[in-house]
């Protein structure tokens, strides 16, 4: 029997990635006062052909394969929900860019440290606003090839001009978070869930399962 206030239900993450499946895992964990969400890979991702993330936004990029995957899954998970995110910086100044191609800016075999490298380069010279960027991250829930909520936020800071910080991935070094004066890379697993776009969009989710 449910406890009056409290959600609980599997969600299927449309991923093999199992460090991403620890990161949502620690956010359910951290919001466990008032939500149990049990967290599992989607079971037959490998199985399946991949989905081309193609469109020019992260909320078509999170949804579609959100949606694709709860379809093509097999029958038996067809009935849980699947769920999908897309997420990456956001410069201003370089016209958005990265933007929906953050993991893939300085081409789809580059290390973490070239794409860094491609995008101080892209800076050099911007100073003050110019350096101003966002984190955004989408997240889309689906089930049976059906949507059923799709949410999003975002975190504001700027970019520094040498890396900081040994923790983090991505642009993690080179992300400057005024409130706490850190980079992404220098903040605790604990901070980083509190404030970063991944863990504010994750916890809306969350708000949506408990909706239900």
């Amino acid at each position: 029997m449910r406890a009056p206030g409290k959600s609980i239900d599997k969600l299927y993450l449309a991923s093999s990635n199992a460090g991403k499946l620890r990161e949502f895992q620690a956010l359910a964990n951290a919001d466990a006062a008032d939500s149990i969400v049990r967290l599992e890979l989607l079971p037959s991702f490998d199985a399946l052909p991949p989905f081309e993330e193609n469109a020019p936004t992260f909320a078509e990029n999170a949804l579609g394969k959100a949606l694709y995957y709860s379809q093509a899954c097999d029958e038996r998970d067809r009935d849980e929900f699947v769920f999908a995110d897309d997420s990456g910086l956001v410069v201003p100044a370089l016209g958005g860019a990265p933007g929906v191609h953050s993991a893939r800016y300085a081409g789809p075999t580059a290390t973490s440290a070239d794409r860094i490298a491609k995008l101080l380069g892209e800076m050099r010279g911007l100073d003050g606003d110019a350096r101003r960027a966002y984190f955004v991250c989408v997240i889309a829930l689906a089930k049976g090839g059906r949507p059923v909520a799709i949410v999003t936020d975002r975190v504001a800071g700027d970019i520094l001009k040498s890396s900081q910080g040994a923790g983090g991935f991505g642009y993690d070094p080179v992300f400057y978070f005024p409130p706490l004066r850190k980079a992404f890379a220098e903040l605790s697993a604990d901070e980083k869930n509190q404030h970063s776009h991944r863990g504010k969009a994750f916890r809306k989710l969350l708000t949506v399962l408990r909706d239900r």
